[in-house]
């Protein structure tokens, strides 16, 4: 099983961002995750075996209690960089308690033998992949005109574990647990 936790985005933010993609689109030809994937990953747990599921759940239910907080969706830029991009993303915004909750999802991860994340935590959702070199130009333009790159606001008060299954026509998402935030 392949899995992740992460933090849902609000049906605003998202409908905010469907309609960027939409404009988007037509510019460049990547690989565009569909409006209903995004989300913000708080810790790739990678595969794990079936039968060791449920030692998941109450090493994720054990994190510290937490007030919800307020995420912005403000921003986009590229990874690794401008010039050799392999994903266009937007920004999250949020408070130090995302990266808390990051941190300390790794470190319960860890604990019952999930590898560490190497790189620092780095908010984001990802809205397209590039996968070989195109023309970009026409989407750098297209960006550069947009009137406003704030997505909107929501408040996170919870987080799912999720499975991640490799599909054909891409990735497909099931949420297997959630963790309020405040118990």
């Amino acid at each position: 099983m392949r899995l992740f936790t992460a933090i849902d985005i609000s049906t605003a933010v998202k409908s905010n961002l469907e309609t960027l993609v939409g404009r988007l689109r037509p510019t460049a030809k990547l690989k565009w995750t569909p409006p209903g994937n995004l989300h913000i990953t708080t810790k790739f747990i990678g595969e794990w075996p079936e039968e060791r599921l449920e030692e998941l759940k109450p090493a994720l239910a054990a994190l510290p209690a937490r007030a919800a907080f307020e995420i912005a969706v403000q921003g986009l830029g590229w990874f690794p960089n401008p010039h050799s991009p392999r994903v266009f993303w937007a920004a999250v915004k949020a408070p130090a308690a995302l990266a808390d909750l990051a941190r300390e999802t790794d470190a319960a991860m860890a604990r019952i033998g999930v590898p560490r994340e190497p790189k620092p935590f780095a908010p984001h959702l990802t809205l397209a992949r590039i996968k070989e070199p195109v023309p970009l130009a026409a989407m750098r333009q297209a960006v550069a005109g947009l009137e406003s790159d704030d997505f909107g606001r929501f408040t996170a008060d919870q987080f799912y574990l999720y499975l991640s299954e490799m599909r054909p026509s891409g990735s497909v998402y099931t949420r297997l647990a959630e963790f309020p935030f405040e118990r």
